[in-house]
């Protein structure tokens, strides 16, 4: 009786480790969006646009309170919805998407309540520069799709010196240069 207890207790202890594993979602391109806005001749007007490209990881162990971000943009994916001004900031003058290609942005998922985490301490390596930036996640849910596969989403934000990365075009001219992001990301849990 008291083996079969002792099996019946590990068997559930087991159980509970498969489930706690943590999961993998694929971020879904057509779902994900980071955007941003940025100054125009200080404080003239402010420019928002968007890239349309991105791909990556989140990995999400809601049990721990642990989890991580692996995202690349494809730099030439900009769109202010203005082809003069896409032109020009995917050129050495800028972005010089030539030489830089991507954005990346690889994070550890923090500050967890109820499951869910608030934010993510990274790094992120733009124009060939890498800082750290944290990005504040404004909201976060999972549920399962008409597709059968649980699916999470993200708002999130942050603000960065677009200078820090080498990219101070338009400061000559008055230009600020902060720019502010705000992400909405979708994964799929094995996609």
């Amino acid at each position: 009786m008291i083996k079969t207890s002792l099996a019946a207790a590990m068997l559930t202890l087991v159980a509970g480790a498969v489930l706690a594993a943590p999961e993998t979602y694929q971020i879904d391109p057509a779902h994900t969006y980071p955007s941003f806005e940025t100054d125009h001749f200080g404080g003239m007007s402010v420019w928002r646009g968007k890239f349309d490209k991105t791909s990556g990881t989140i990995v999400l162990d809601k049990e721990k309170g642990t989890g991580t971000v692996e995202v690349t943009v494809d730099a030439a994916s900009i769109d202010f919805g203005h082809a003069k001004l896409n032109e020009h900031t995917k050129s050495a003058e800028m972005l010089d998407v030539g030489k830089y290609p991507t954005a990346t942005y690889k994070g550890t998922l923090t500050g967890f309540k109820n499951g869910v985490p608030t934010g993510v301490d990274g790094q992120f390596t733009l124009h060939g520069v890498t800082h750290p930036l944290k990005l504040t996640i404004n909201q976060f849910k999972c549920m399962t799709y008409p597709d059968k596969k649980e699916h999470c989403g993200a708002d999130a934000s942050a603000t960065f010196n677009r200078a820090d990365y080498g990219i101070s075009y338009g400061d000559k001219y008055g230009f600020k240069m902060d720019v502010k992001l705000a992400i909405q990301v979708e994964g799929a849990r094995g996609s």
